[in-house]
């Protein structure tokens, strides 16, 4: 996939179509600036919008939509999903009909967001995971009928940041979201719950963190090297009757279960905010 640059000097009117606003920039979003100066994207035109005014690295920031200047070519949408009825008429009446608005809200659905954005190009749904701060993220895709124009400047832009996984509806972008965007959280519990046993063995807890963290490292390495099956992967670490069998007894009883009551309680939680979303939209004072 091609990667193509923000450039260019920000014109003082009408649309930018090369433009990016950052629409919020919270954790999230500010790890996808952190990907792109990483990937010595060219920031010049983006503008990150944020009522505290705190300075997004590299990127002019700025209080208001009202000051971010023309309609940007995309706008990138990283606040909280509770936030959209009071973000949404400043933003609908200030974006282009040439705007694509790229939606990092959990739960809000491409529907929802063309009723509060109705003058937009094209709406689409982006769900990464964090990292996507060192270029190696996973970052889910759906948008309502897009052009291949646009389908080419989105995966540019997010084509740095590690891998773009298209979808072909809204279910397996959730999906998607509840493994791979979650999925960060989930390593980092097992992490620190493997350097907690080797430190209940007696480890010093730094040395028993580094190496529960570098040994999921190398696996993960490992596995994206060789592409080998992970069934594999663990086969030529486990002898017949020997330790490591022992703890995949255990390991096996337990966690497949675990993980699918895990993955599916996101779903369950995606779900409700998305029933939030579309209840605001149909309430008698919704316009």
């Amino acid at each position: 996939m091609d990667i193509v640059n923000v450039t260019g000097p920000l014109p003082p009117q009408g649309h930018n179509p090369e433009g990016l606003w950052l629409v919020g920039c919270g954790n999230m979003a500010g790890a996808m600036v952190e990907g792109w100066r990483s990937a010595a994207t060219d920031l010049s035109q983006a503008v990150a919008i944020r009522p505290s005014g705190t300075p997004v690295p590299g990127v002019r920031t700025v209080r208001t939509v009202a000051k971010a200047g023309p309609p940007p070519g995309i706008a990138l949408l990283g606040f909280k999903p509770q936030k959209l009825p009071e973000v949404a008429p400043e933003l609908a009446a200030a974006i282009g009909g040439e705007t694509i608005v790229l939606s990092m809200l959990a739960g809000v659905e491409v529907e929802t967001l063309r009723q509060r954005l109705p003058a937009a190009a094209a709406i689409v749904r982006v769900m990464p995971n964090t990292p996507v701060a060192i270029r190696r993220g996973v970052i889910a895709v759906f948008g309502e009928a897009l052009d291949q124009a646009q389908r080419t400047r989105v995966g540019s832009l997010l084509a740095p940041l590690g891998y773009v996984a298209w979808c072909g509806s809204e279910a397996e972008l959730g999906t998607i979201g509840h493994v791979a965007g979650s999925g960060p959280a989930y390593v980092a519990r097992f992490i620190a719950a493997l350097a907690a046993a080797g430190e209940g063995k007696g480890l010093d807890p730094g040395l028993a963190l580094t190496i529960a963290r570098e040994t999921v490292l190398g696996t993960a390495w490992l596995a994206a090297a060789g592409g080998e099956p992970m069934a594999e992967i663990a086969r030529r670490v486990t002898s017949p009757d020997g330790t490591t069998q022992a703890g995949l007894v255990v390991l096996d009883g337990e966690l497949p279960g675990l993980i699918e009551r895990v993955v599916a309680a996101a779903g369950r939680r995606s779900a409700e905010l998305a029933a939030d979303a579309r209840a605001i939209d149909s309430s008698p004072a919704h316009p």
